[in-house]
């Protein structure tokens, strides 16, 4: 079997090197880049198993390639490395397609652990049947990947999707943040389950507001569900 090949984005040429040496004696082939321009040409001109993306890089920051990446490239994992522990920058990297993040300092056994579950994760696939989804009023169709409310189409960002299908795979069923995170994120959680909040307001403001009936519900000091009758 041949080595996995991960791709290395850091612009700290101790840690660039630390991480090259673990990752090297763990059988994995690797590559370093030190800028966001370089990183964005190799990520589009090679095929990787799995990218380690700083997000502060110099010429080009690790959201904007990952921002461009995602436009041709969806499936490749890509773990974001920041020093930034604020619930923003996750956001917006796990909006923007990122599979998962780790802050700085980190512990090398954990990185090398979320390394093993992206790589050993298959890539989705499309569902061989049509598929839809749906609560009174509220439509999702997974082969189309497409949103209604009221025959209204809802267009929704990929995580705010995968969001709303597990919450309506799961309907009247209390789903906790843990819970939430695990299914939608696909990764044991290492931080603050308020993203999952974030993306929950983000949801109410596409799929509640203007309308009379709001489905989904928080149950407080446990979870989330949608409920199919409403309040």
């Amino acid at each position: 079997m041949a080595q996995p090949a991960i791709l290395i984005v850091e612009d700290e040429q101790k840690l660039s090197r630390l991480l090259e040496l673990e990752l090297e004696y763990e059988n994995y082939r690797t590559v370093i880049a030190d800028n966001g321009q370089d990183a964005l040409d190799l990520m589009l001109s090679k095929t990787w198993d799995l990218v380690l993306l700083d997000i502060m890089l110099p010429e080009l920051s690790g959201l904007e390639v990952l921002r461009r990446v995602r436009r041709k490239d969806e499936t490749t994992p890509i773990i974001l490395l920041t020093a930034r522990d604020q619930v923003h920058d996750k956001v917006s990297g796990l909006d923007l397609g990122a599979n998962d993040y780790i802050t700085k300092p980190f512990q090398i056994e954990e990185l090398l652990a979320r390394i093993r579950v992206h790589l050993r994760q298959p890539v989705k696939q499309a569902a061989t049947q049509s598929d839809v989804l749906e609560v009174c009023d509220l439509q999702v169709n997974l082969d189309a990947h497409e949103v209604k409310r009221a025959n209204q189409l809802i267009d929704l960002t990929p995580r705010e999707f995968d969001l709303l299908v597990c919450l309506m795979k799961h309907k009247n069923i209390v789903m906790t943040r843990e819970q939430l995170i695990e299914h939608v994120w696909g990764f044991d959680y290492y931080g603050d389950t308020n993203v999952v909040d974030v993306y929950i307001r983000y949801l109410r403001q596409k799929v509640d507001k203007g309308f009379e009936m709001p489905h989904i519900q928080t149950v407080r000091g446990v979870g989330y569900t949608i409920r199919d009758n409403g309040q």
